[in-house]
């Protein structure tokens, strides 16, 4: 197992705990700021504007619940201590029982400002793999460092039935990606980073038919410039962030007077880019709507099921979720890798 981040069927800068439950298929559905980075024609669907300061996503795997919360009671707080970095994930996974594991963890802040046809915000995201395959192997690691200002607009056309958007994000990305000895303590010095900057545009569109269940046809384009990031320090640029494609169709059928139903397919990386396997870049999510304040979610994606339960009122979101990723690499359910996420938004 290569270890890399999943960036061909889980393109986006910031994730949502609400797309993620859906199998990541929501560039047809998104309606509220995560638009910015599935599909910113999203923003015109945009019920209510907010200004959220303690928007944040926290995400994890079994790998990481195994090595940071196992162990005996009087080890837990050490373990956990631990599991927060690279080299405390090193030593944890530096064990019989933890060889072959992967740890992973996301966590993203995204303060931001959002109406209709408008969004402007902060990122700050981190991601980290680790692992160590077996007691001969090395510690093999991965870690990506997003930060920087973003802003996103929306045109509509014909009353509605067309819309087009665009974001750009001026991200400066640290990224450190490779292997090290494991019984060896890890400190990583400004060559073993990739620092630089770029700023990334991503541009959508959507065509709603107004005719019985809506259907909604939607196009996202990632980092629409093609744009490599800069070099800032000894390690060379970061990884650049590859111009892919998605394409969405979706439905949303009303069932009672309360509830509505979402389903939705995406194809993530229509031209290939990343090389994965068809079938995993094909998604599928489903959503019911009750009162557009309770939602239960379904989905399909990257070969694997996904679940989750949201809230959402005028001034809170919460989304709690459970999907899965693939690291087998371009096979199709290869190795399943189960992760949990907690997406918490709140402000006026």
């Amino acid at each position: 197992m290569a270890i890399t981040f999943s960036d061909a069927v889980f393109p986006e800068l910031a994730t949502s705990g609400r797309a993620l439950a859906m199998g990541n298929a929501f560039i047809a559905r998104v309606d509220d700021s995560s638009a910015v980075f599935y599909n910113p024609a999203g923003l015109g669907t945009v019920r209510y504007g907010h200004f959220h300061f303690s928007n944040f996503h926290l995400e994890t795997n079994r790998g990481w619940m195994n090595i940071g919360t196992g162990g005996g009671l009087t080890d837990a707080s050490s373990n956990f201590t631990k599991s927060i970095s690279l080299d405390g994930q090193r030593e944890l996974l530096n064990k019989p029982g933890s060889y072959g594991k992967l740890a992973y963890t996301r966590f993203h802040l995204l303060p931001n400002f959002t109406t209709r046809y408008f969004s402007a915000g902060y990122l700050l995201s981190k991601q980290t793999l680790a692992t160590i395959q077996s007691e001969t192997s090395e510690f093999e690691y991965a870690q990506r460092l997003d930060h920087g200002p973003y802003a996103a607009f929306n045109i509509s056309a014909l009353g509605g039935i067309f819309k087009v958007g665009f974001s750009a994000a001026f991200i400066n990305r640290n990224e450190a990606i490779g292997s090290a000895d494991k019984d060896t303590t890890l400190e990583l010095g400004d060559n073993d980073k990739n620092k630089g900057s770029a700023i990334i545009i991503t541009g959508g569109t959507r065509l709603t038919l107004p005719v019985t269940f809506l259907p909604t046809f939607a196009a996202t384009l990632h980092n629409a410039g093609s744009q490599r990031f800069s070099q800032s320090g000894g390690g060379g640029r970061p990884t650049k962030i590859r111009q892919t494609v998605d394409l969405g169709f979706s439905i949303t059928p009303q069932i009672g007077k309360s509830l509505r139903l979402h389903l939705e397919t995406n194809y993530k990386d229509f031209f290939d880019k990343y090389g994965a396997s068809t079938a995993r870049r094909i998604t599928f999510g489903s959503e019911f709507d009750f009162s557009r304040t309770f939602f239960l979610r379904f989905g399909w994606g990257d070969g694997f099921g996904s679940f989750g339960l949201g809230l959402r009122t005028r001034k809170l979101e919460f989304d709690l979720t459970t999907y899965a990723v693939d690291t087998s690499g371009s096979s199709f359910r290869g190795i399943e890798d189960r992760r949990f996420s907690l997406t918490l938004s709140s402000g006026f």
